[in-house]
């Protein structure tokens, strides 16, 4: 509930877009109270801008964000500027800070059911699950997402695109805004993490080491949700079509499309199962091609139907790769004339015609834009008193995105070398299509092909999709999985050292 507003404002230049301006370096502060665990929490929340330079010091940019702060009492005895600090991205490429903001780990959440389907009236609601009790966060949105966006200089020209729309810039100038609001909020002595979703896996695996080796900043943690890694991408079929399958088996139980003897059996007793045989059986079947011999092709094609809820002549006449887009399609039409969603596949849709190769559009995205545009756009104005007439991007103009020279997962590995304190923790949803839970397994197994570290790194899956935060009882287990994280990586004072 809220307790008090207070605005404060300073305003410094303008943003131009469309006849619309935005401060580009403004704060709006309100005050507020929540109760997480039976716990009374009070806590700041900055809403405002903050200015990305060029190399001569010039604003080319300004970034919105929303800082969340825990306040104490007069006497406690606690320095609230040794609190741990979460920067929290979401991905895309183009993504705006939403989802991780009003979905998950901030302290308020989606008015949706317990599911993570949207209900009316819209809106958000206090989130008893938060972690502002254990950390401050600060939800930041990249350049053209949210209310962030370029500037123009005084003549009207906008800076070169290159600067900010690729693996590389994106990491070079959110590392230098990053150093700038620890500078700014007194957080150098924090424990510091980074969390990022979908490509802000990608994100945030590059930005450990940029902070580390270009702002001397080291790092607690890296938490990647449902991570994208374009490395494994470009890896080839064997490798990155098998790894779907371990998804399909979760997938196919969800909706009860497994044999029977499978379908009677807990999700964790299959999993393994499938691993297993997805890793020894299926990557160096495919990796044979044609050449594979007719008795071993029919083995694996019996074993993937078996496995997926498919049928053995579909996945022979994929030539035992089934794209996931096929799958999507697949899985119900004979029984129910349905599909499946990508980003979250307990969702169902409705296509024109029950033929083709993918579904007619992601009800899963469709559903959650339902939910989370109007709440941001609501609570953002109503709650944190941010008002301005730019368009607020849930999605934003990127692209094109520069892919090229992407050495992230390596960075990541190079960062923990480096620092003895850094972990790891990875969480995924085992209904997640698009970057699913295998392959943040098979990503995570890749940064460290020595072993050396791997006690340092954590896995979790919930029974939920890429937004594994929306079903409630997973919003309830993941964050308090946070929570333990940020207590396991806690130094206590012990020294960095190997």
């Amino acid at each position: 509930m809220k307790k008090l507003i207070l605005i404060t404002c300073l305003i410094s230049f303008s943003i131009k877009s469309q006849n619309i301006t935005l401060p580009i370096d403004t704060i709006v502060t309100t005050y507020h109270e929540t109760k997480i665990k039976g716990q009374t929490i009070k806590y700041t929340a900055e809403a405002g801008t903050q200015p990305v330079w060029d190399k001569n010091g010039n604003p080319i940019a300004s970034l919105f964000f929303t800082y969340y702060k825990r306040v104490f009492n007069k006497d406690s005895k606690l320095n609230p500027n040794h609190r741990p600090l979460i920067i929290s991205f979401n991905g895309g490429p183009g993504s705006g800070s939403l989802w991780m903001h009003i979905g998950y780990t901030g302290p308020k959440v989606l008015n949706i059911d317990e599911e993570g389907y949207p209900i009316q009236p819209y809106g958000v609601k206090d989130n008893p699950y938060s972690i502002i009790d254990t950390a401050d966060i600060v939800f930041v949105c990249p350049v053209n997402t949210g209310y962030s966006r370029m500037i123009s200089d005084s003549k009207g020209k906008y800076p070169d695109r290159k600067i900010f729309f690729g693996i590389n810039a994106d990491i070079k100038y959110l590392a230098d805004w990053i150093n700038t609001f620890i500078s700014r909020k007194n957080r150098w002595e924090s424990p510091k993490y980074i969390i990022g979703e979908s490509y802000g896996g990608t994100r945030v695996m590059g930005l450990s080491y940029e902070l580390q080796n270009k702002h001397w900043m080291y790092l607690n943690g890296v938490i990647m949700v449902s991570p994208a890694d374009y490395k494994l991408f470009e890896e080839g079929d064997s490798v990155n079509s098998s790894l779907h399958l371990p998804y399909y088996s979760a997938t196919a139980w969800y909706h009860g499309a497994l044999d029977e003897d499978l379908q009677k059996k807990d999700l964790n007793q299959i999993l393994p199962e499938v691993e297993d045989f997805t890793i020894n059986k299926l990557i160096p079947a495919i990796a044979k091609g044609g050449f594979i011999s007719e008795t071993e092709r029919d083995e694996i094609a019996d074993k993937y139907s078996y496995y997926s809820g498919l049928s053995k002549i579909f996945i022979l006449n994929n030539n035992l790769n089934v794209p996931n887009n096929f799958f999507w399609k697949e899985l119900l039409k004979e029984r129910d004339g349905l599909t499946v969603g990508r980003l979250d596949s307990r969702y169902r849709g409705l296509d024109k015609k029950n033929a083709g190769s993918s579904p007619d559009t992601n009800i899963e995205l469709n559903s959650w834009n339902h939910s989370f545009t109007p709440a941001i756009n609501y609570y953002l104005r109503n709650e944190l008193n941010f008002i301005t007439d730019i368009k607020y991007n849930v999605f934003g103009p990127v692209h094109p995105w520069d892919r090229e020279n992407n050495n992230t997962r390596e960075n990541l590995r190079k960062a923990m070398a480096q620092n003895p304190f850094l972990k790891v923790f990875i969480q995924s949803g085992y209904y997640d299509g698009a970057t699913n839970y295998f392959q943040a397994k098979y990503t995570m197994w890749q940064v460290d092909p020595s072993g050396k570290m791997k006690d340092r790194f954590y896995f979790e899956g919930y029974r939920s999709g890429h937004m594994m935060y929306l079903r409630k009882e997973d919003l309830k287990k993941s964050n308090e999985d946070l929570r333990h994280f940020i207590k396991n990586s806690s130094t206590n004072g012990k020294p960095a050292k190997y």
